[in-house]
């Protein structure tokens, strides 16, 4: 283990396994370590966190509120993509990483930092987003991940190392925790021990964000989400910021048992993973904007989306949140949002949000166009005889060969 390292800035919880990084990293290095602590929205108070760092005899603690910039340069851009990994997962671990490896790499150049540490597991998907995202913003960054290199490999070791370091450790830690949770503004995500098993439903007491649709209000509720050039900037009328917009939404989803999501996911490292995700106003805001979309995209823009839109979810999942190729994607994405501008009424019931009218100054829709009714003239229903000649040319031409060798 090279010695050459003086000082590191760790992406630190303040809980138990990142508290113990915190001492580990100090005697496998004998380095000084800065501790960073983003708050993006998963609702703990973060003042233990820096009571904890300093009981550890940290000196250079940073706690920042990221809510805004987490969910006005990541989230909405993200959305107005209508990503969604493996046609479901809305991403709400994957899009937080690359905020958080970027201010650790910020704050290793404001501080002389040599290295950044974070604390995910060799197993998941974590340890490449926030190592690649750190590599295309420093090149020479070094990075160090403690659950690769150290023997701890089991609680009860890590539970050991505390004790014998002065690390506090909570009463609930003693044992087997029954699932692991990440939690941010946009999702929570919960993991391992109980919902292993994929064939048996997952305990009543891991939603945490959602209340179960069964108990949800009997009566629905309507709602109007404003948009302008794709994202959203207003619930009821009602102009908000990204991170409040996003909170509101959260509230409305939760309240009515919106966004429960039982996974098995393909992870990056290449196993399969079960989880249980809670996305209540993402839910909603995915919605609304497929529903803003439906009226002001011309068809081809709204069908080239949908066919990169997978291929656009899947970097972010993998951790190329900083790669070329999404920031190309972003570009012609961001392009198809220059008229997406108008409102959507949604009904909330029972665990749906399901879109019941929408309206842009720039809509395409015309009502002069579709109507049964006898319209202006400006179609004319001859005109559909050719169209379906010249489209069906090839299809009787391959019939016609189909049925002359008797296949």
């Amino acid at each position: 283990m090279s010695k050459d390292v003086k000082k590191v800035v760790l992406a630190y919880s303040g809980g138990l396994d990142t508290s113990i990084i915190l001492k580990w990293l100090r005697q496998a290095y004998d380095c000084e370590v800065v501790t960073f602590t983003a708050d993006l929205g998963q609702g703990e108070e973060l003042e233990p966190a820096r009571k904890r760092a300093e009981m550890l005899g940290i000196k250079e603690i940073h706690i920042e509120d990221l809510r805004e910039e987490f969910v006005r340069d990541f989230v909405f851009p993200m959305f107005r993509a209508n990503a969604l990994y493996e046609g479901v997962y809305l991403l709400g671990t994957s899009i937080a990483r690359p905020l958080i490896a970027k201010r650790l790499v910020e704050i290793a150049e404001m501080t002389g930092a040599d290295a950044i540490a974070h604390g995910a597991t060799g197993k998941g998907n974590d340890q490449v987003r926030f190592e690649l995202s750190a590599y295309a913003l420093n090149p020479s960054i070094r990075v160090i991940a403690p659950w690769r290199e150290w023997d701890l490999q089991s609680r009860t070791k890590l539970i050991e190392f505390a004790e014998k370091n002065q690390i506090p450790v909570p009463k609930d830690k003693r044992g087997e925790a029954p699932f692991s949770v990440d939690a941010n503004l946009l999702h929570t995500s919960s993991e391992g021990k109980v919902l292993e098993d994929p064939a048996i439903e997952a305990p009543d007491y891991v939603y945490q964000r959602t209340v179960d649709p069964i108990d949800a209000p009997n009566t629905p509720e309507t709602i109007t989400v404003g948009f302008e050039k794709g994202d959203a900037v207003s619930v009821n009328r009602e102009k908000l910021s990204p991170a409040t917009l996003l909170a509101k939404l959260n509230e409305l989803g939760g309240k009515h048992g919106i966004g429960r999501l039982d996974l098995v996911e393909n992870r990056f490292v290449g196993m399969k993973s079960r989880g249980i995700y809670e996305t209540p106003g993402g839910t909603i805001l995915l919605a609304a904007h497929r529903g803003i979309e439906s009226i002001t995209l011309d068809r081809g823009a709204a069908h080239l989306k949908d066919e990169i839109m997978p291929r656009y979810a899947e970097l972010i999942y993998n951790g190329f949140w900083f790669s070329p190729e999404r920031e190309m994607l972003q570009a012609l994405i961001d392009k198809s949002q220059d008229y997406v501008t108008g409102e959507v009424t949604l009904k909330l019931y029972k665990g749906s949000a399901s879109v019941i009218g929408r309206f842009s100054p720039y809509s395409l829709y015309s009502e002069d166009l579709v109507t049964f009714e006898e319209g202006t003239g400006t179609y004319d229903h001859h005109d559909a005889e050719g169209f379906i000649k010249l489209n069906g040319l090839r299809l009787r031409t391959y019939g016609a060969r189909r049925l002359r060798l008797g296949r």
